[in-house]
């Protein structure tokens, strides 16, 4: 299928990390950016995609950091609405520090990033691909791993030689070659951004079938995307706790209280299910860390 109306893919850096952006955006398009004006914010460049599903050209969009606040707060004003409605991808690249000033920025830097992706683009259930490409050779990368999961975003480590033929803890690809097969296995048909996906149906309709909050949980142990049984006695127990304190209030009758309860669990069903699919074209290590990430904001949001 040649999709003539792809989504656009937005990648990004600090100022100061315009090369790594220059190399990275070059290691998966196999053409070099080119300034406009001696910079690269502004410009877009092209990425051909080509699998046995598709073909398809996506325009990337490339921008240039200097304040991650300030950068934030412009793509989350009413004026950028209609940029983010047309993204399929967002790719962060950073370098991976090795001192403690250069790790404050970083972070600032990722956290941000994460507010758009949270509250611009709608955190889990955007169906979009959420890249954080980190250079540098350093072995312990294990916090910006966890830094980038709670933005929602899957770090990728790219450095420290070859990475064509590196594989991570459970055989699943690394570097660049990770980058490039999550953006092929990504959904980039603009003209489907708008119609409901069939899985978000499919779990509406499952929460209004529901007698109680008992009958969809139950739905989680089939649903295949890392969460262990130890969560969801944990999550089960935490939706109860909910339940029954909210049955207690002298304020909300039966009937309220069982509406309440289904959209609740509608809800998280839908968190969860959305947490799922993203964790489709993962590695066993990455799907394992966002199903944690999901569970976690589920049940910080029952409390």
């Amino acid at each position: 299928m040649d999709i003539k109306d792809p989504k656009r893919a937005l990648a990004v850096s600090l100022q100061s990390d315009k090369d790594h952006l220059s190399r990275i955006i070059h290691d998966i398009t196999g053409s070099v950016p080119t300034p406009t004006e001696g910079s690269l914010a502004g410009t877009t460049h092209q990425l051909p995609l080509k699998t046995k599903y598709y073909t398809t050209t996506v325009p990337v969009w490339l921008d240039l950091i200097d304040s991650p606040s300030e950068w934030a707060s412009s793509f989350l004003s009413p004026e950028a609405s209609e940029v983010l409605g047309v993204l399929g991808g967002l790719l962060l690249v950073f370098s991976i520090p090795d001192g403690t000033t250069q790790t404050e920025s970083t972070r600032q830097l990722i956290q941000n990033v994460g507010k758009v992706v949270h509250d611009g683009l709608g955190g889990w259930e955007w169906d979009g691909v959420k890249l954080a490409v980190g250079v540098g050779s350093a072995l312990d990368v294990d916090d910006w791993d966890e830094l980038c999961a709670e933005a929602g975003l899957e770090f990728v480590q790219v450095g420290g030689g070859d990475d064509s033929d590196k594989l991570q803890q459970f055989g699943e690809k690394a570097g660049i070659p990770r980058v490039k097969e999550a953006l092929e296995a990504n959904e980039w048909d603009l003209g489907s951004a708008d119609e409901p996906h069939p899985d978000e149906e499919h779990a509406t309709a499952d929460g209004k079938q529901a007698a109680d909050g008992a009958a969809a949980l139950e739905d989680l142990e089939n649903m295949d995307f890392g969460l262990g049984q130890t969560d969801l006695d944990v999550l089960k127990r935490a939706l109860f706790t909910h339940q029954d304190s909210e049955q207690d209030g002298p304020d909300k009758s039966e009937q309220d209280v069982n509406d309440q309860d289904v959209a609740k669990v509608e809800a998280m069903m839908r968190r969860l299910q959305a947490a799922r699919e993203a964790g489709e074209t993962m590695g066993e290590t990455q799907r394992r860390k966002m199903a944690a990430k999901a569970v976690e904001e589920v049940m910080r949001e029952l409390y």
